[in-house]
C-alpha cells in the first residue's frame, strides 16, 4: 500500500496498516493496553519540550487555527487523561490513543474498508468540511493537512471523519502519526514503531505504508 503525500515543510508523517485477527466488535482491550491510557504509565516514547508548539505550527502553515475545539487531538487526550475522562473505545483506537498520549503527537486510525482509493495526504481548499461524530457535527478542514480518499478529506491531526472511523465490523485499519521534523526528528518514527508493536501484540498483522511525494 502507498500514500501520495503533498510537500509540507515540517511534516514527518508516519503510516502503517494493520489487519486484525477478528472484527473489532469481537475484541476488547486487554488490561495491559487499558493501563497505557494513564499519563503515568511506563512508555518508550514521551512528548519533548516544544512538541505541542511544533504540532500547532505544522497545522497553521496553510491558515488553519489549531485552538479551542480545533486543537490537535493529542492535546485533547492529555486533558481528558488529566481529568479522568479518557476511557477505552476499542483495541485499535486505544492503541492509537496510548501512543498519541505519551508521544504528544496526533494519531489518526481509520477503517481502510470504509475509505475509497486512491488515498493521499493533501491540504483541502477553503470551505471543505466533514462530519466528525454521530451527532452530525462538522469540522472545517480548509487549510488543514488531511488524509483524503476519492470522496474527500477523511482524517487529520484534529478530528477524523465519522464516515471512515472504525466500527464493530472493522478488520483493516490505517494509522497515521502526524509527526513533526522538529524539535526531535526521531519522535514520529519511534512513535509509529511503538504503535506497530502494540497492534502486533493485539494479534494484528502490521505492514508498512509507502509514502510517495505528491503535488
Amino acid at each position: 500500500m502507498q500514500l501520495t503525500v503533498v510537500d509540507h515543510p515540517g511534516l514527518s508523517l508516519q503510516a502503517l496498516c494493520a489487519t486484525l485477527p477478528q472484527p473489532l466488535g469481537e475484541a476488547v482491550s486487554p488490561p495491559w493496553l487499558v493501563d497505557l491510557l494513564r499519563a503515568d504509565a511506563e512508555a518508550p516514547v514521551a512528548a519533548g519540550e516544544g512538541t505541542r508548539a511544533a504540532v500547532r505550527d505544522l497545522l497553521r502553515r496553510h491558515g488553519y487555527r489549531p485552538t479551542g475545539r480545533g486543537k490537535p487531538s493529542a492535546e485533547y487526550l492529555a486533558a481528558a487523561t488529566a481529568e479522568g475522562r479518557l476511557g477505552t473505545i476499542n483495541p485499535v483506537v486505544d492503541a492509537g490513543n496510548a501512543a498519541s498520549l505519551h508521544s504528544g503527537l496526533p494519531i489518526s486510525v481509520v477503517d481502510l474498508d470504509r475509505c475509497t482509493e486512491p488515498l493521499g495526504v493533501a491540504v483541502p481548499p477553503a470551505g471543505s468540511a466533514y462530519v466528525f461524530n454521530r451527532s452530525g457535527q462538522q469540522i472545517d478542514v480548509g487549510g488543514l493537512l488531511c488524509l483524503c480518499d476519492r470522496d474527500g478529506p477523511c482524517a487529520n491531526a484534529v478530528k477524523d471523519a465519522q464516515r471512515t472511523k472504525t466500527s464493530p465490523a472493522t478488520v483493516r485499519v490505517l494509522a497515521l502519526v502526524w509527526g513533526t521534523a522538529a524539535p526531535d526528528p526521531g519522535a514520529a518514527p519511534r512513535t509509529a514503531a511503538w504503535l506497530g508493536e502494540l497492534l502486533a501484540r493485539l494479534g494484528a498483522r502490521v505492514e508498512p505504508v509507502a509514502l510517495v511525494a505528491g503535488g
